[in-house]
C-alpha cells in the first residue's frame, strides 16, 4: 500500500505542545482511519535568523532525501502552508511526478506571501500546481482564486475541524477548582501565540476599561510567548494601568486548554487577520461564548449571533462585545447557532471529506 506524506512547517512536541497541534490533530485522525501515513515536520519553534535556516535546511534535506529513496511507493504528498512547506510537495511532482495537495491556512498567503515579490510567484506556482488546494476558511477560497489564479474547481473548503471528546462542556465551577481558581469572578479568556497581531495589546486595554463595570474579573493569557520585546511591552501596559487580574500561562496539553475554556465566560479572540479561527470554534464545542474580530475565518464563524464580531484594533468596539457577552450570564441567544456551528466542523465531518480529497488525488 503507497504511503501519504505530510510535510508541515509545525508540529507539536512534548516541550512545544501546541506548536501546530491541530496538523498533528489531523494525522492522529488519518492514521486511525487507517490511511499510511508519514510525517516530516519541524518540531522546534526556535528563534533566531541563524536558528531558523539550520531547522528550514536540515528539514528540507531530510524530505528531499525521503522522496528520492521512496518516491515509488508514495501515493501522494499534502502540504501544510503554502509556502515554504509547498515547495517540497512542487519538487516532488516535477522531479517524481508525485501528485499533492496543499493547505492554506492563512498566514501564507496573508503575509508570507506579502513579503517579497519572489515569495508570492514561488506561492502561485505551488497553488497552480496542487491537485488540491484546501482552505481552511471562505475568504481564503476567495483569495487564492482572484488573487493567485487557482481553478476554482480545485479549492476545497476544509477546516481543521474540532474534537469534541478533548472540547467538551465541562461544569463551570469543578473545572474552576481543579484549574485552582476559587472565586466566582468573571474570567475573560484568550488563547493564541501572545504576539501583536493576535491583538493582545488592545485586549489588555479592553480589559482596563472593563475594570470598574465587573470589579472582580480576571483576563488570562494562554499561549505561546515567542517576542521577548512585545511580552515587555504588555508587562509595561499592565503595569501602568494597575492591572493586577492580568495572567500569563504558558502553553499545555489541549485537554489542559478545554478546561480553561470551560472555566472562561468569554473567550476574545481580537486577531488582525486570521485564516480560520479554530481556537474560537473550540472555544464553542465547550460551551463558552466568543467575542472575535471581523477579519477572515471569524467573520463566518461568528456571523448572525454564532458570537460577537468586533471591529479589529478598536479596544472601544472589542470592549463593548465582550461586555455584552459578559451582562449576559446564562449566554442563552448563542447556544443553539454554536452548536450547530460545533457539528459542521466537527472531525467526524471533516475526516470523510478529507479522504474523498485522498482518493481523488492519490495515484
Amino acid at each position: 500500500m503507497k504511503k501519504i506524506i505530510v510535510f508541515s512547517n509545525m508540529y507539536p512536541t512534548k516541550n512545544h505542545p501546541t506548536f501546530g497541534i491541530f496538523v498533528k490533530n489531523q494525522v492522529n485522525q488519518l492514521k486511525e482511519a487507517g490511511v499510511n501515513l508519514e510525517v516530516i515536520a519541524i518540531d522546534e519553534p526556535g528563534k533566531g535568523k541563524v536558528l531558523t535556516l539550520k531547522k528550514y535546511f536540515s528539514w528540507f534535506m531530510r524530505s528531499m532525501k525521503y522522496l528520492v529513496q521512496n518516491n515509488k511507493n508514495i501515493s501522494m504528498t499534502h502540504a501544510h502552508y503554502a509556502f515554504p512547506t509547498g515547495v517540497i510537495s512542487l519538487i516532488g511532482k516535477r522531479i517524481f511526478k508525485i501528485p499533492y495537495a496543499v493547505t492554506v491556512h492563512g498566514g501564507d498567503i496573508d503575509k508570507m506571501a506579502g513579503k517579497h515579490s519572489s515569495i508570492q510567484k514561488m506561492t502561485r506556482k505551488i497553488l497552480q500546481g496542487a491537485e488540491a488546494v484546501i482552505v481552511v476558511g471562505e475568504q481564503l477560497k476567495q483569495d487564492v482564486i482572484t488573487r493567485f489564479g487557482v481553478s476554482k474547481e480545485n479549492v476545497e473548503v476544509l477546516s481543521m475541524g474540532v474534537d469534541t471528546k478533548v472540547f467538551k462542556k465541562y461544569t463551570q465551577s469543578e473545572v474552576r477548582n481543579l484549574l485552582g481558581i476559587h472565586d466566582d469572578g468573571e474570567i475573560i479568556l484568550f488563547v493564541g501565540n501572545v504576539i501583536r497581531e493576535k491583538g493582545v495589546a488592545e485586549l489588555i486595554q479592553a480589559y482596563a476599561k472593563l475594570r470598574d463595570r465587573f470589579p472582580n474579573s480576571s483576563l488570562y493569557i494562554l499561549g505561546s510567548q515567542r517576542n521577548d520585546t512585545f511580552i515587555k511591552e504588555l508587562g509595561s501596559m499592565i503595569q501602568a494601568q494597575d492591572l493586577s487580574n492580568v495572567h500569563f500561562i504558558k502553553p499545555i496539553q489541549q485537554e489542559g486548554v478545554a478546561k480553561w475554556m470551560a472555566a472562561a465566560n468569554v473567550l476574545a479572540l481580537p486577531s488582525y487577520h486570521e485564516g480560520f479561527g479554530l481556537v474560537a470554534l473550540e472555544a464553542m464545542a465547550t460551551g463558552t461564548p466568543v467575542v472575535g474580530s471581523d477579519v477572515g475565518g471569524l467573520s463566518y464563524l461568528l456571523q448572525d449571533g454564532t458570537g460577537v464580531l468586533v471591529r479589529p484594533k478598536e479596544v472601544e468596539s472589542l470592549a463593548d462585545g465582550l461586555e455584552e457577552v459578559l451582562i449576559d450570564e446564562n449566554n442563552v441567544f448563542k447556544k443553539d447557532k454554536m452548536k450547530a456551528m460545533v457539528k459542521k466542523h466537527s472531525t467526524e465531518t471533516i475526516l470523510q471529506r478529507l479522504l474523498t480529497i485522498y482518493s481523488r488525488v492519490g495515484r
